[in-house]
């Protein structure tokens, strides 16, 4: 195994023979009034736009593959290097100093799905998908949610029945990320009529199959960042059964275990919605910095960002010691959507007027779509309800209410 510094010196020349080093100034602090001011606490990107990048996304998945880039820290049998998580960190970080296009569009692809893959998939799927997914010859979505069934997944009417060696699948998913995006999708039915919890299984269904259509879910923020999906009788062969029958819900709390560390994770990251240097410029752009109440508020915010980032390094730490995400990670997902509720109240308290009112004033209505789109967090992923629960029972060993 190479040394670190060696790793990285090898990866920065390939870089840089490849594509063009950021300027130092755009990687600098942020500065009022310069580029754009859009924040978002969704990816809500123009369609024309987001048709135009993906080539170039599934193109850099590609030539990272060829590179050895791909999948730092995953197992050589599938088309991994099979190093340590700390290089792939360490990897990540090092492209940010270069213009590449990233993999935002692919965060449910390899974020989740490809994760469930390796954990849950025979030897022949994982040899099939695997690479296939992080080259971004595939991309995946995630077939959980339906208009009934949103926190209590168990609950789900999504119906595969045997129709010999293939399954007919019928229903209807709803707030599905890149579902207009992607070539295949995890997804969880029912295979049998009870009990609860037993009476699920996983698929990976062709998105592009005869019987699958997908059709975008407007938010009140303008954008369409979800879809809603409908099943009508789509064939999908028996080996793209993940795990066994009935274990279904098995393999969803991996996946969702997954969600939960990358929403989590975005709690202190994402686009520089939470940055301490754009908090501060907008409340001195608005004539607030002395205000004491203001202050406070902004010191409360801050201290609560600080211990969201401490917390997931902590859970960093653990996955880079190769520990599965458990129960506790429910904590990365209600530290953002609590903390995305209060950021929200604070630019709404600190713009007043301007945040409702399009000005054409730099950095103020613009946080609109944060306060729209702030609530959606104590939903997506699993409910803060849920989640406490799940930390009560399975992190604290508290009863079950009788």
């Amino acid at each position: 195994m190479p040394e670190l510094t060696e790793f990285l010196a090898a990866a920065e020349a390939w870089l840089e023979a490849g594509y063009s080093r950021l300027a130092t100034e755009e990687r600098g602090r942020f500065r009022w009034g310069e580029g754009s001011d859009e924040v978002r606490v969704f990816q809500e990107p123009d369609p024309v736009e987001e048709a135009d990048a993906l080539p170039r996304i599934r193109a850099w998945r590609a030539a990272l593959w060829d590179a050895g880039y791909a999948w730092i820290s995953g197992p050589k049998e599938y088309g991994g290097a099979g190093l340590p998580k700390s290089y792939e960190a360490a990897f990540n970080r090092l492209t940010r100093k270069f213009e590449v296009p990233g993999d935002a569009a692919l965060t449910v692809s390899l974020g989740m799905i490809a994760p469930t893959i390796l954990r849950h998939a025979d030897e022949g799927q994982k040899r099939r998908y695997l690479p296939a997914l992080y080259r971004g010859d595939l991309i995946a979505c995630q077939l959980f949610s339906e208009p009934g069934a949103g926190s209590d997944l168990a609950s789900i009417e999504s119906k595969a029945t045997p129709d010999g060696d293939d399954w007919l699948i019928t229903g209807q998913k709803v707030w599905t990320s890149g579902a207009h995006l992607a070539d295949i999708g995890e997804i969880i039915c029912q295979t049998s009529p009870g009990p609860r919890h037993h009476n699920l299984t996983a698929f990976l269904v062709d998105m592009h199959a005869p019987g699958v259509m997908v059709r975008p879910l407007r938010q009140m923020t303008g954008g369409a960042a979800f879809n809603e999906v409908f099943l009508d009788g789509a064939r999908v062969p028996g080996d793209a059964r993940l795990d066994a029958v009935g274990e279904g819900w098995r393999v969803a709390l991996t996946t969702l275990s997954h969600e939960r560390s990358a929403m989590g994770h975005s709690s202190f990251g994402g686009a520089g919605i939470l940055s301490t240097e754009r908090l501060m410029e907008l409340v001195r752009h608005a004539g607030n910095a002395h205000d004491p109440v203001v202050r406070r508020n902004f010191g409360e915010l801050i201290t609560q960002l600080r211990v969201a980032r401490y917390a997931q390094e902590v859970m960093a730490e653990r996955a880079r010691a190769g520990q599965p995400p458990g129960p506790e990670i429910a904590l990365n997902k209600l530290a953002l959507s609590a903390n995305m509720a209060a950021l929200a109240g604070f630019v709404a308290g600190v713009l007043g007027p301007k945040l409702i009112a399009d000005t054409g004033e730099w950095g103020t209505y613009a946080w609109t779509s944060v306060v729209l789109g702030a609530p959606g967090y104590r939903l997506g992923g699993g409910s803060d309800e849920v989640l406490k629960n799940m930390i009560a029972e399975r992190v604290l060993g508290l009863p079950r209410p009788s």
